[in-house]
């Protein structure tokens, strides 16, 4: 009898019970690997951001700890050291920062926001948090003032008030400063909000307040009263100090600096227009733009300098914005890129009493940071460290690769270092505090981003710095267009039509393929020797297939394997290379055809050293059909090839022969009657143009199309082009969701990563795998979504591995093709290579979008590739001759094993993942992924516990699944609402790596590592270094002796609760601070402070009552003695006649 055994019921019911994730009945239990990879090694955190703050709208200096600070209009904070020492803070309420000031040398820094709050952050921790907040109720917060080494902070508002903070306890003082007390009591008008506070230099009891009507008041702290008020009938938007305490200088909206000395103030000592025309009569100069900000910065050996922004006259139509120096005599005004939203003069000296020796300004612009160094003749600028340029040119996409070839950062810095601009300050960077980080991460790690300018950026971002290293610039091989009215008619796109779309690179080779918005392939190889080309090679491809050769095949299962149907080349293309741009022409009807949409050109090229043009490949126009943008690309160095396809159909590329060897419609692959089935052109009259439309006709704007050229959106199978081919229309249209705006930009990465389509869904709406379709879907085309280059089986019947390319398809079709590769060497380059579709297909729901193999132990199996070397080696040095003796190398570990051992095929699609085991290609594991979303983003990924499926949904979940058992390790609703910036910049890499473009401006880099998390703090650099603080200027001895000195102020008797009593309760509300064991300790010392006040309160309290109940039984006793002086005086008298007394 056989034995009962319960465990095996159990793991039966327990496979029954989680149906997402489950062997499939096809795999045997020898196929099944024990997975070492478990979910406590994932957490996801974010680790560091780079780039330019986003919108910028205040900033601040310590010229102590030499730290700088950038506040943005989302309530942001960017906190800036020496080169690679950065860090990223949030306001959680998102509001505005109008306003920063440090506590200088304090380690500390406060901030004002739009929605009236004050923020105390403390920057002594790595990651800085908020140690208390202020909320004002009644009042509008306009500007704040800290003096230097005081704990008081004035605080001005909208209707006029000054309010005084203490920055230790974030509490108010009862000491308020009111506008009408401020003003002339005649006065009848409001002066407006206050636009400056600041202590006079030499007198801390003297406090200056602007006001924006043109009032500037001189304040006596002590005796609570105005000591002078200076009028001037123009509105003030800042002031600042002389040194010496003696006069101040106001900048004004109608273009005027006004100096005035503090004890004249009827009128201004010097009104000066600095950009106004001096009329010859003596008139006042004609008005000009307002002054924004001016500072007043005086040296010990020469003239003082006078900077401010803005002060331009009207009729400067289309200058750009300046920054003007007025040093002595000289006046200089230097021009900026973008407008200006703040500037800073670093001096010597933190204090503001002695001579303050300027020696640079800090400009914040609205899309750049500039340091002008002011010691120098012509004043030029520094070189910034910071990877603040990301957004030169709107990037479009973005590849990421950790764990790079050792030599590959190297080599890029040597050619990038070329390209460096000259004319910089020759001193070192004056931004320069803060420590690095101890971190012992040390793989070298490297990110591309793609622009729309058609401009390649390599970045090193090796432990979580980034440094740019080199630039590559695609749109050098094409003519260029000197006036709009040159433009070829057969561009497809109205802006940037050089604009990076797909990128495939092969670190190891250093091969690198770049796929443009205009239907344009460039391939590039590494050189560090420059040559000139004469002649650019380019192949011109006609990607068209007929609209009636829609439907998918019948496909009831996972997998449909055809016949097998050998197929050569059936591409109509010249096998040679042209050597001229185009030798097509227009039809004698006028009718666009075999036109490319850039003209390549014919001129020579020089090539510096670096990334050099090796083959350009141009879809070209059909029948006055413009060509399908490309939506997929993958390159491979081993073979020789490259991929590309669209929505029509694929073509493969031999860039080493330079000929086109298949040029197919997607259909056509399926391997269903391929002899008899012609290449055909789109016919003239039909309405749907290849896919090609825009989503709103006429709707997307030119500056749209700049920031995110076109994108592939899937809806039903039915895919839209933002920005599509003129004249081309849909007969039906579908309305997109509020969320997914069409302005994606396609990806794709090596090894080969999918573009990214986003399905236009509605709930409704199920996405049927069956022939029947409906009417949209006949309308529709199955583009090509994602290409793989391996060693594999491509057939059930395969006896060993061979090479191939693996296809997916936006109808979640997977199609193998068999490559037959000739001998290494010189035959490689004489005879053919034989692509010919296998037959075998797989299907899986939604569209493809990531593929990867496994050997039989289930290691990543990586594709070939080739190892780089000179490709311009002298025709008889060694060099050359390895080339001709060297094999590809290939990499993959199955490669070693015997041939009847299994792979491994992982696929991912929008919706789910499969695994399936080779060459039986049965399906050993399934999950689905999500019902509601779609994945954006899926890459196959190494860490150090092994090897993980990494996916990015729409609905902004961050997933991790085991390979190959697909078992769910990480899900974590990362990204609340999906943003399109987002989606199709983000990239999963090794070692638990990952980024996105969080704002036009920013990449923000994510670990979804427990490894990483944990070893993060050590590897963030620190903001606060312990420094001394320089000693204060020297009095003199008959300055000491009779005064004339700094007068200090006892500010604690003056703004104390002793002194100014306590502030109402409904002004403000003091908010303790959430983070950090600093803020908790700071959060407990108020509590124990508040204790303590309390309980000195019951003290007085019972002292109180206790001297009342002496009084009171003194007063009783008192009493009782006057009563017995009453009783006896009667007694005595009681007897005796009134003539007795």
């Amino acid at each position: 009898m056989k034995k009962f055994n319960i465990r095996k019921v159990l793991d039966g019911l327990s496979s029954v019970s989680s149906p997402s994730q489950s062997p499939q009945p096809g795999a045997k239990e020898n196929d099944l690997i024990p997975e070492t990879i478990q979910s406590e090694h994932f957490q996801l955190c974010k680790t560091v951001r780079h780039g330019f703050p986003y919108q910028p709208s205040s900033m601040a200096f310590d010229p102590v700890q030499k730290i700088l600070a950038i506040g943005t209009q989302n309530g942001a904070l960017r906190l800036f050291g020496r080169p690679g020492v950065e860090c990223y803070c949030q306001h959680e309420s998102g509001a505005a920062v109008i306003h920063l000031q440090f506590l200088i040398n304090e380690g500390a820094l406060v901030s004002a926001l739009a929605d009236d709050t004050v923020h105390l952050w403390n920057l002594r921790q790595k990651r800085p948090a908020v140690l208390h907040s202020l909320k004002f109720n009644k009042e509008r917060i306009t500007f704040c003032h800290l003096p230097f080494q005081s704990k008081w902070l004035y605080i001005g508002s909208e209707r006029g008030n000054i309010h005084i903070v203490n920055v230790e306890s974030f509490t108010l003082s009862g000491y308020t400063i009111m506008w009408n007390k401020a003003i002339e009591l005649s006065s009848k008008a409001h002066p407006g909000p206050v636009v400056h506070i600041s202590d006079n230099p030499m007198d801390e009891g003297k406090l200056i307040i602007g006001f924006e009507s043109g009032i500037v008041v001189l304040w006596d702290l002590k005796s609570k009263r105005a000591e002078y008020r200076y009028t001037y009938d123009e509105a003030i938007h800042s002031v600042a100090w002389h040194h010496d305490g003696k006069q101040f200088i106001c900048s004004h909206s109608d273009g005027t600096l006004t100096i005035w000395n503090i004890k004249s103030s009827v009128k201004p000592a010097q009104t000066i227009t600095p950009h106004g025309k001096q009329p010859k009569d003596g008139k006042k100069p004609e008005p000009c733009k307002p002054i924004l900000k001016v500072e007043y910065k005086t040296t010990r050996a020469g003239d003082p300098f006078m900077i401010f922004s803005g002060g331009l006259s009207y009729d400067t139509v289309g200058r750009r914005p300046c920054l003007t120096v007025m040093h002595g005599k000289s006046t200089a005004v230097l021009e900026m890129d973008y407008p200006i939203v703040d500037f800073l003069t670093l001096c010597e000296t933190p204090y503001s009493n002695d001579f303050q020796e300027p020696y640079a300004v800090v400009v914040l612009l609205e899309k750049d940071l500039v340091v002008i160094d002011l010691a120098q003749n012509g004043y030029p600028i520094f070189e910034n460290p910071y990877p603040m340029m990301i957004h030169e040119s709107p990037v479009t996409c973005c590849e990421y690769l950790a764990d790079c070839p050792v030599d590959l950062i190297p080599a890029l810095y040597s050619v990038g270092s070329r390209q460096k601009r000259q004319g910089y300050s020759k001193k070192e960077w004056p931004i320069s505090g803060g420590n690095w980080g101890l971190g012992t991460q040390s793989y070298p790690e490297i990110i591309i981003t793609g622009h729309a300018d058609g401009s390649v950026k390599f970045w090193d971002a090796s432990a979580i710095m980034l440094q740019v290293l080199y630039k590559l610039k695609t749109a050098k091989v094409f003519e260029k267009v000197r006036c709009k009215e040159d433009k070829p008619n057969t561009e497809i796109v109205d802006e940037d039509p050089f604009a990076i779309q797909l990128m495939s690179w092969c670190p190891e080779s250093r091969v690198l393929c770049v796929a443009g918005v205009s239907a344009h392939i460039i391939i590039y190889r590494f050189s560090k020797q420059e040559i000139t080309t004469e002649v650019v090679q380019l192949l011109e491809v006609r990607l068209q297939c007929d609209v009636n050769d829609l439907e998918s095949p019948d496909g009831g299962g996972d997998q449909t394997p055809a016949p097998p149907t050998p197929i050569t080349s059936p591409s109509p293309q010249n096998p040679t290379p042209q050597t001229h741009p185009s030798t097509s022409s227009n039809s004698s009807d006028g009718m666009r055809d075999n036109i490319p949409c850039l003209k390549v050109r014919s001129s020579p090229l020089k090539q510096s050293s670096g990334y050099q043009v090796e083959l350009v490949v141009q879809l070209v126009w059909v029948s006055g059909e413009p060509p399908q943008q490309i939506s997929s690309l993958a390159i491979n160095s081993c073979y020789g090839l490259v991929v590309f396809g669209n929505s029509n159909g694929l073509a493969v590329v031999d860039y080493l022969q330079k000929t086109v060897l298949l040029n197919m419609g997607t259909v056509e692959l399926y391997g269903s009657d391929p002899y008899q089935r012609q290449p055909r052109s789109p016919r003239k009259s039909r309405q749907p143009s290849g896919g090609l439309c825009d989503i709103n006709e006429g709707s997307a704007t030119s500056e749209d199309r700049c920031k995110s050229p076109t994108s592939v959106l899937m809806s039903n199978h039915q895919h839209f082009y933002n920005g599509g081919g003129r004249g081309a229309k849909m007969s039906r249209k579908l309305s997109l969701p509020t969320e997914l705006k069409p302005d994606l930009v396609l990806l794709s990465v090596c090894p080969p990563r999918t573009a990214i389509p986003l399905d236009n869904r509605d709930n409704s709406f199920s996405r049927s795998r069956s022939s029947s379709v409906t009417s949209i879907d006949k309308e529709s085309r199955e583009a090509i979504t994602s290409f793989y280059f391996c060693e594999t089986y491509t057939r059930k019947a395969d006896g060993g591995h061979t090479p191939s390319l693996w296809v997916g398809t936006s109808l979640g079709t997977l199609l193998a093709i068999s490559l037959n590769m000739p001998p290494a060497g010189e035959q490689r380059l004489l005879q053919p290579v034989i692509v010919s579709p296998s037959g075998t297909f797989i299907r899986l729901k939604g569209s493809i979008i990531r593929m990867a193999f496994l050997d039989s132990t289930g290691s990543f199996a990586p594709p070939a590739f080739e190892p780089w070397c000179e490709p311009n080696a002298p025709a008889n040095g060694e060099e050359r001759d390895k080339v001709r003796k060297r094999r590809p190398v290939s990499v993959s570990p199955s490669t070693s094993q015997e041939l009847n051992e299994n792979q491994y095929a992982v696929v991912c699609s929008e919706k789910q993942a499969k695994v399936f085991s080779l060459p039986s290609q049965t399906c050993a594991f399934k999950h689905n992924i999500t019902e509601t979303s779609f994945v954006l983003r899926a890459d196959v990924v190494q860490i150090n516990a092994g090897i993980c499926l990494a996916c990015f949904c729409a609905n902004g979940h961050i997933m991790t699944l085991s390979l190959p058992g697909l078992r769910p390790l990480l899900d974590v609703n990362y990204l609340p609402l999906t943003d399109m910036r987002i989606a199709r910049t983000f990239c999963f890499t090794n070692l638990g790596q990952a980024l996105y473009l969080t704002s036009p401006t920013e990449i923000q880099r994510i670990t979804y590592s427990q490894e990483v998390c944990e070893n993060l703090q050590e590897m963030l650099g620190e903001l606060f270094t312990p420094v001394e603080t320089p000693e204060a200027p020297n009095r003199g001895f008959f300055k000491g002796l009779f005064g004339g000195g700094a007068q200090s102020l006892d500010r604690e008797e003056l703004f104390g609760e002793t002194g100014a009593g306590k502030a109402p309760r409904s002004l403000a509300q003091h908010i303790p601070g959430p983070g950090g064991i600093e803020g908790m300790k700071g959060a407990a010392s108020g509590i124990v402070g508040d204790l303590a006040r309390a309980r000195l309160a019951l003290d007085e309290r019972g002292q109180k009552l206790g001297e009342a109940e002496e009084r009171t039984a003194a007063m009783m006793a008192s009493a009782d003695s006057f009563s017995k002086h009453a009783h006896e005086m009667m007694l005595k008298c009681k007897d005796k006649k009134w003539y007795q007394f």
